[in-house]
């Protein structure tokens, strides 16, 4: 009997494996990169293709295998996500990037919390939808999602609002840098760049669309302004889960139990031993990075499965129930990173 289950979880863990392989098989294709379009977010199309067509034909013993997906896989990809980073690339860009990722972070959530309730949209899609417009896009939702708990689908329509109004900035910013619309240097165009757009990939796409050659460093001032974004995603995740707790069920008039993100911090202590073994010395930098390439490809490939069974749990009748609510909020949110995230710039930068 536990044989047969464990054979269960298996079978749907190789169906979202296979799916995830597709994902990066497409994600290769030339129109997809230049659409900035990630494997995770490939993957998350194509769960949401399978979940509207072949759901039907797929055994639901194979569903736990999926769920192992959402959660466990899910979980040890966020913490390996801090290979990507190291401290020492706080100090790189200095001090006017902090200050304003953090204010931006901080108001996006604010905001977001403030129009969720005026558009009496639930607590639980505002908080996924704001988080990935405040922070990461898909990979701080999906970091949310352990700690807000809500359905796969609500999970799956923060994704997309993340995906829409992301791409969107990736054609946006470049034409209006080019424009001389803004009047920002180059490195305050990094930095905003760098602490309003959505996604990494979004980040260095249009990094690299305003500076082609590299050599006004728009790209990687822009690149480690996103990170530190990134990296500010475990405090915001910790604080999220003690406000949560702290919100009383009405049944018994208790507090709620509080949630501990073991992953976030688990996040943190990567990036702390990235940090340390960048530094030290003790292991070669050619032999380091080729360590840290592996694991950062097989991060996407796990967060990419994630993703992908987070898509197979959504299909279009509950993009329906969610109506056009989550998305409305995301596009006041994106208003907000761009006009709000550009007076920032404009007058923290001189400050320092």
């Amino acid at each position: 009997m536990i044989s047969e289950k464990r054979g269960n979880i298996i079978h749907g863990i190789l169906l979202i494996a296979l799916f995830s392989l597709s994902a990066f098989y497409i994600a290769d294709f030339k129109w997809v990169k230049n659409l900035s379009l990630s494997p995770m977010i490939v993957g998350i199309i194509l769960g949401m293709i399978y979940a509207n067509s072949l759901r039907n034909f797929i055994p639901d013993t194979w569903v736990p295998g999926i769920k192992f997906c959402t959660k466990q896989i899910l979980r040890t990809g966020i913490v390996l996500y801090g290979f990507r980073l190291t401290i020492g690339q706080v100090f790189d860009v200095g001090l006017p990037a902090i200050i304003v990722d953090c204010i931006v972070i901080t108001g996006t959530l604010l905001l977001g919390l403030l129009f969720g309730r005026i558009l009496k949209l639930d607590k639980q899609t505002t908080l996924m939808t704001s988080t990935g417009s405040a922070i990461c896009g898909a990979a701080a939702v999906l970091g949310a999602e352990p700690i807000v708990k809500c359905p796969a689908h609500k999970t799956a329509v923060a994704v997309s609002t993340v995906v829409i109004f992301g791409t969107l900035s990736m054609f946006l910013y470049p034409i209006a840098y080019r424009s001389g619309l803004l009047h920002l240097t180059n490195q305050q165009m990094a930095i905003y760049t760098g602490s309003t757009l959505h996604e990494v990939a979004h980040v260095v796409g249009s990094g690299n669309a305003m500076d082609p050659s590299g050599a006004l460093h728009i790209a990687d001032q822009a690149t480690i302004t996103k990170m530190i974004r990134v990296m500010l995603l475990a405090p915001v995740l910790i604080i999220m889960s003690f406000l949560l707790s702290m919100k009383k069920d009405k049944s018994n008039n208790k507090r709620g139990k509080i949630t501990i993100p073991w992953f976030a911090f688990g996040f943190i202590g990567i990036i702390i031993l990235n940090s340390l073994l960048s530094s030290c010395g003790f292991i070669p930098k050619q032999t380091l990075d080729v360590c840290t390439s592996g694991i950062n490809s097989f991060d996407t490939f796990l967060l990419t499965m994630a993703m992908t069974a987070l898509g197979t749990e959504t299909s279009f009748d509950k993009f329906k129930q969610a109506g056009a609510k989550p998305f409305l909020l995301a596009f006041i949110l994106y208003v907000w990173l761009i006009f709000g995230g550009y007076l920032l710039v404009k007058f923290i930068t001189p400050l320092f």
